[in-house]
């Protein structure tokens, strides 16, 4: 977790396509093999991209099943005919018009979230950036954006994150039966909303009123899918992707710098942490038929865990890959954001997200600095990796604390 980048390098020069028996996965390294297998929804199907990573103790299952919970295919893990119509529907919430005319509203929402930490920071405390700030923001953001006012952030934030850990970690029993009630909690609410309660004109109310291809309407457990996968998408990994871009650029004093005052800079640096070290580390799929690939044998069923951060800094494509160099001329070619078919819908609002956030912390906290030496502990799942804490204080040349009003 603290440092994936040796590892994914012997991989990737050694053993591409890596079988790991303790997992039943094989892992693929080079970025050749994961963009041919991306391109190729017929092949590699996405059936187990949400599927739980450690088996779920009884207790668990039953209190799911109790409540009706239950994952259909809807958009990360569907590969059937009506994925396109759904994604359309999604995609129409997050597209480029939407995401422009949101920036004033974004830029707005995070001076406001800045403000009382600012205050604080301007007396010399220590602020963690993450907790008060990268967490928050985007669930704030996709709760206008998609008309959803009937729980609070801190709620939303807490059960999108609940998720993530007991369907990509590795939770005790004993931690399960903690996560599996907040998920439950998740569940009845976006069930709730899509039976009526949120309003016609957001996403929710969209999925309610979208036909199949067949001409039936959507069933209320695939609204619900997609309602939580767009939940934790726009809301757990965008705050790690912003965690990881603000501390990348306060580990580097000129980068801080230049977020605040340079135009074009946040959006370089963005997108040259999704290159380097992206929230989403790796993502599954699942051979359809027997395959060769990269001259290793696949049998129908094998199941793939592609290495995405590891072919951000495959040479083969990106010159010098360990150096973070903004406005890399072919930055956009990374597979952070997946590709084809079901590559992400909201990366543009991602990105956006993510720029606006490190321009604003870099103009309000002038001068920051990191307030720790070591590497702070990382949120480590099979697909998503971030810094838990990012904490800040004014350096200690720049006179800032002496001018609380500054």
């Amino acid at each position: 977790m603290r440092d994936p980048y040796p590892t994914l390098e012997s991989l990737r020069l050694t053993n591409p396509v890596h079988y790991a028996p303790a997992t039943d996965l094989w892992l693929v390294s080079r970025y050749a093999d994961v963009r041919q297998i991306l391109l190729d929804p017929v092949t590699y199907l996405p059936d187990n991209a949400q599927h739980a990573v450690a088996p779920l103790s009884v207790s668990a299952l039953r209190t799911l099943a109790g409540a009706g919970f239950r994952l259909p295919p809807a958009l990360a893990n569907n590969g059937g005919a009506h994925h396109a119509g759904l994604r359309r529907v999604v995609t129409r919430f997050f597209n480029a018009e939407r995401v422009a005319a949101a920036a004033p509203m974004l830029e707005k929402t995070a001076r406001e979230m800045l403000t009382g930490l600012r205050s604080r920071y301007a007396t010399g405390d220590q602020c963690d950036l993450t907790s008060e700030y990268a967490r928050y923001l985007p669930c704030r953001i996709m709760m206008q954006l998609l008309s959803v006012t009937h729980a609070p952030a801190a709620t939303l934030v807490e059960w999108s994150d609940a998720a993530l850990e007991l369907f990509y970690g590795w939770p005790s029993a004993e931690r399960q039966a903690h996560l599996v009630e907040l998920v439950v909690d998740f569940h009845r609410w976006l069930t709730d909303q899509v039976a009526g309660a949120a309003p016609a004109d957001g996403l929710i109310g969209a999925l309610r009123s979208h036909r199949l291809p067949c001409g039936e309407s959507l069933d209320t457990a695939t609204a619900v899918a997609v309602c939580l996968f767009v939940s934790i998408a726009g809301q757990s990994t965008t705050g790690q992707l912003i965690s990881t871009v603000l501390r990348r650029a306060l580990a580097t004093p000129e980068a801080w710098a230049r977020g605040a005052t340079e135009d074009g800079f946040a959006q370089a640096w963005v997108e040259e942490v999704l290159r380097r070290e992206p929230p989403v580390t790796t993502w599954r799929r699942v051979a359809a038929r027997d395959v060769e690939l990269s001259g290793v044998q696949l049998r129908e069923g094998a199941q793939l865990l592609l290495m995405l951060m590891g072919t951000g800094s495959d040479p083969e494509v990106f010159e010098q890959p360990e150096r973070m160099c903004p406005h890399r001329v072919n930055v956009r070619h990374h597979l952070s954001f997946g590709a084809g078919r079901h590559r992400c819908p909201g990366a543009a609002l991602a990105r956006t997200e993510a720029a606006v956030a490190l321009r604003t912390a870099a103009r309000l906290l002038p001068e920051a600095v990191l307030a720790e030496d070591s590497d702070p502990p990382m949120l480590g799942l099979l697909s998503f990796r971030a810094p838990l804490r990012v904490k800040v204080r004014p350096s200690t040349r720049s006179g800032y604390s002496s001018a609380p009003g500054r």
